[in-house]
């Protein structure tokens, strides 16, 4: 749906997807949709979500969404930039925002992984710090590049692809993994790509 049409009728649903940072940009300004008391239907339309947020202006959100959808944009590097960056002077943190099991499974040399301690010391850091985040695929580093900029941090990106593109385009040494389902307990595991291949095709290699 073209952003254009996106009005104070138009549903939730279709909000996200004419701004896919609508999700975090939302909560990171209003606190709509954070949680169960602030949260939202699919199909409820922006104007009562607005309302129901101390009845916000629609053109004051409409405009802050493309104001973020345009910085998701710009926060974005791909691997052979964040790679460039590196190597650079003014090298920026590396910082991962996978979970324990993901670090274990593959892991950028010279990258940290953000844990609870992690984050409160990186709020100390110099507002205008470089900093880079990345994930699997680049979808939560861009949830927690959004997070520290909206806590006033000025040099922060998110790397467009996660691992698995640093994987493909950088270094095809830092291995690459699925997540697959536990089948015993449903719950989502982390394996490594070849894992994942060998059993589709039967190898008991």
């Amino acid at each position: 749906m073209s952003q254009s049409v996106i009005t104070g009728k138009s549903m939730m649903g279709a909000v996200l997807e004419a701004y896919p940072s609508a999700q975090r940009a939302l909560f990171r300004r209003y606190h709509i949709g954070g949680c169960n008391s602030c949260g939202y239907e699919l199909s409820d339309t922006l104007e009562s979500v607005a309302q129901s947020h101390d009845n916000i202006d629609i053109a004051e959100i409409l405009d802050f969404l493309v104001e973020a959808e345009q910085l998701d944009r710009r926060s974005q590097a791909s691997p052979v930039e964040v790679a460039a960056a590196i190597s650079s002077e003014n090298p920026p943190r590396l910082i991962d925002v996978r979970t324990p099991a993901e670090w274990e499974l593959a892991r950028i040399e010279g990258a940290t992984l953000m844990t609870e301690g992690t984050a409160a010391i990186m709020m100390r850091w110099s507002k205008d710090a470089p900093i880079v985040f990345y994930c699997h695929l680049g979808q939560r580093s861009l949830d927690a590049a959004s997070y520290f900029a909206g806590h006033g941090f000025t040099n922060v990106r998110s790397m467009t692809g996660g691992i698995e593109a640093w994987s493909e385009q950088v270094d095809s040494g830092v291995a690459r993994y699925e997540m697959a389902s536990d089948i015993a307990t449903g719950e989502a595991t982390f394996r490594p790509l070849r894992a994942v291949v060998s059993q589709a095709k039967g190898c008991q290699s």
